[in-house]
């Protein structure tokens, strides 16, 4: 009976089980857990996201993997888990823009579209009928002159963050932020870190299975495959310095 039991929170998209939890929300980030993975770091001057582009057959063209996509002129995301899950954010995402620039004349606020896609995304979880997204967004972008970046969850809980990673090996990408960000990096040595974070979380990394956007006051870029392989030609994650001088 007590198997039954649990099997029945199981496989309820919005039940509570005895101790609190919603495992059909939990499954939902172990799914964009098993993604590849995505970071996001705000700089003085503007944001970076950046996201390793990974595909199941050499055969595959790396450019239909879509990691990284642009909301509005002054925003951009990048994602991580179901990717079927993750295009449906991005376009409720940037139908929010569109609206909002078509009703009051003006973009959107970064904290704005972030609260608003968290609220869709929690009444998943609230309705039968329904199941939890299995992706997460970073949404970073520029709030007039302030640059700005967010993270939403399959729970539909929005954060802020400085600098943040989503996906396959968070804990070694995150790690590596924490102890590398500050407050004094311009976009050019945000990208560096993007890059060498995400380094710090994968087996190799080429430009052509990296990702990069800036979104400055300027608006939202793509950096090309050569320019990412000149960076990564220049970093290396401190493990592999360390073997390298043993």
């Amino acid at each position: 009976m007590k198997r039954n039991d649990q099997q029945a929170y199981d496989r309820g998209t919005s039940l509570f089980s005895p101790d609190g939890r919603i495992y059909q929300v939990e499954y939902a980030r172990e799914a964009v857990k098993r993604g590849a993975p995505a970071v996001g770091v705000r700089a003085s001057d503007g944001v970076v996201l950046a996201a390793q582009t990974r595909t199941g057959s050499s055969l595959m063209e790396t450019e239909s993997v879509e990691k990284l996509h642009k909301l509005d002129d002054h925003i951009g995301a990048a994602s991580a888990g179901h990717v079927a899950d993750a295009r449906q954010l991005v376009d409720d995402a940037r139908q929010e823009c569109q609206v909002n620039r078509l009703r009051y004349g003006e973009p959107i606020g970064l904290e704005t579209l972030t609260k608003t896609l968290t609220d869709d995304i929690q009444e998943s979880t609230q309705f039968g009928g329904t199941r939890p997204y299995g992706a997460s967004l970073l949404i970073g972008g520029m709030d007039g002159d302030e640059p700005g970046l967010f993270a939403t969850d399959p729970s539909g809980t929005p954060q802020e963050w400085k600098a943040v990673a989503i996906g396959g090996s968070r804990e070694d990408i995150q790690e590596y932020l924490e102890e590398r960000w500050s407050t004094e990096l311009s976009t050019d040595d945000a990208v560096t870190l993007a890059l060498e974070a995400l380094l710090a979380g994968v087996d190799s990394l080429t430009g052509e299975e990296a990702s990069v956007a800036v979104v400055t006051a300027e608006g939202y870029r793509r950096l090309p495959t050569e320019d990412l392989d000149e960076i990564l030609a220049e970093v290396r994650p401190d493990d592999a310095d360390e073997s390298e001088d043993e």
